[in-house]
């Protein structure tokens, strides 16, 4: 119980401090948030505006008031996000919330489509190529891992827009959904037009990604193979079966996990470069317009949503390892990252 409080507190405390340096940050930033945003405003509004007016704008659109000293300005914003006031984005003119909260079910298809192809692929072609070491399959398949395993994402994204998209037209190249279809009134169309936008990233991310896992698996697999207590499963005449399931397997994957939960902690900043290759809105199609506008309460939103996801899964991964491997109970031995 002490170890899970202190684990909990430890999390809590990286995002504040995460949160607390990013707000610094931006406003170190040559012009500062409060410059740019006044500047805005007095381009939208012209002359007619007065200092007071400008100032309530800009309380309004970033949840702060310009007149506060910095550390009240800090005091007012850590305020409203535990309230669930990320403020108003410059760019939309719209909440925060209101931007990133429907983006966020996009993200979590694209990013857990692709992890999940990606680990599950992965982890059955690994078993398998420590099964056949030092066989054709086996260098074939090392050699193919590795250079899938070097290749960014996006270089892939654009080959496959480049030419499923444009060249031949398979797939669409950007977008969620069909426009032209009710989500409410024909939801088998809607379901099949997002499957269909879907995957060309999808398969973006899980092409370049199962080749980690596959190099991961068989590495655990080949170590595994070489126990001692292997042979004596097999003295004790075990099935060929239970034993790749029951030893194999299970004490293969196991070293895994954790890179596994902070795989599923990065679901909403794994997809920001290849959300914006085929212009599709999640949190990182938003995440790049804010920085590309400067929309500096759009940009701490998805800062904080993408710090938040990555901490819960390291945290799930330090607290849920040692159920799984009984060994790594008690005391510090639990750090499992």
């Amino acid at each position: 119980m002490k170890y899970f409080v202190k684990r909990i507190g430890q999390s809590v405390f990286t995002i504040f401090a995460v949160v607390s340096f990013s707000f610094a940050l931006i406003r170190l930033l040559p012009g500062g948030p409060m410059d740019y945003l006044r500047a805005q405003i007095m381009e939208q509004g012209g002359s007619s505006l007065s200092p007071e007016a400008i100032n309530r704008r800009i309380e309004a659109q970033s949840g702060i008031n310009p007149d506060e000293p910095v550390y009240l300005q800090y005091v007012d914003y850590m305020v409203g996000l535990v309230q669930g006031d990320f403020g108003q984005s410059v760019w939309y003119g719209d909440p925060v919330a209101s931007i990133i909260g429907p983006a966020i079910p996009w993200t979590v298809f694209l990013t857990a489509s692709a992890l999940f192809l990606a680990f599950t692929v992965g982890v059955s072609l690994g078993a398998v190529m420590a099964y056949k070491e030092g066989s054709t399959f086996d260098v074939g398949s090392t050699g193919v891992g590795l250079v899938l395993n070097s290749t960014p994402g996006y270089v892939v994204a654009l080959l496959l827009v480049a030419y499923l998209g444009y060249r031949y037209q398979i797939f669409p190249t950007g977008g969620r959904y069909n426009s032209a279809i009710d989500p409410q009134q024909d939801q088998l169309r809607f379901l099949a037009s997002a499957l269909y936008h879907g995957v060309m990233p999808i398969a973006s991310m899980a092409i370049v990604g199962f080749g980690g896992w596959a190099l991961s698996m068989r590495g655990n697999a080949i170590r595994v193979l070489g126990e001692d207590y292997l042979r004596v499963a097999r003295l004790r005449g075990l099935s060929t079966r239970r034993i790749a399931l029951r030893y194999v397997a299970r004490n293969a994957i196991l070293p895994m996990y954790t890179g596994l939960m902070i795989a599923i902690g990065t679901v909403f900043g794994g997809a920001v470069i290849i959300e914006n290759i085929f212009a599709y809105p999640g949190v990182g199609f938003y995440l790049i317009q804010a920085i590309s506008a400067r929309d500096y309460p759009l940009m701490m939103g998805g800062f904080i949503l993408i710090t938040v996801a990555m901490v819960i899964g390291i945290t799930i991964a330090d607290l849920t390892y040692g159920v799984l491997d009984p060994r790594a109970r008690g005391g510090a031995s639990r750090e499992s990252y």
